[in-house]
């Protein structure tokens, strides 16, 4: 049984509270399958240095993704009390703990109130991505369920697009 508590976008709040660290994996990104055992390890020893250790699977969680603004694979941040930090440090099991236990993460620069996830902006970013997701299937839906060729969905988008702008205009 993993120690790592999985995070969605139904329970992702769960980090505004107490001492975390989280990281941002894809199942198919090398270098989140280079870490994962390190990342379990970390979390096995976390209740003596008093945080909870998370996961989030950007495939699976674009919204949330999209509210932290993952740009990069695996992405770890620290949050102390609902203050983000961006970990950029070594992913040794021992500069991970080194990271809390020498309290590092004070020295780091918390990222700004209007990007933080708890903030509006980056509500609305997790709406666009989840939007974004929504267009996939839909493309998905026209040309593999509906046979649609690929350039006529687009078509459609287009259209669609065009449609919108038009009626906002009016």
């Amino acid at each position: 049984r993993s120690s790592v508590r999985v995070l969605c976008g139904s329970n992702w709040s769960l980090v505004l509270q107490g001492q975390w660290m989280l990281e941002f994996y894809a199942p198919w990104c090398p270098a989140c399958q280079q870490i994962e055992a390190t990342w379990e390890s970390f979390a096995k020893e976390s209740e003596p240095l008093g945080i909870t250790v998370g996961k989030v699977d950007v495939t699976q969680e674009p919204g949330l993704s999209g509210r932290f603004f993952v740009t990069t694979l695996p992405t770890i941040y620290h949050a102390n009390d609902g203050v983000f930090r961006r970990y950029r440090g070594s992913r040794t099991l021992e500069d991970l703990q080194g990271y809390i236990l020498e309290r590092k993460w004070e020295a780091v620069e918390p990222v700004p109130g209007w990007k933080s996830p708890s903030s509006i902006m980056m509500h609305g970013m997790a709406g666009l991505f989840h939007f974004s997701g929504w267009i996939r299937q839909i493309h998905n839906y026209l040309t593999g369920t509906l046979g649609v060729h690929v350039w006529i969905s687009y078509a459609i988008f287009i259209l669609a697009t065009l449609l919108i702008g038009l009626f906002l205009g009016l």
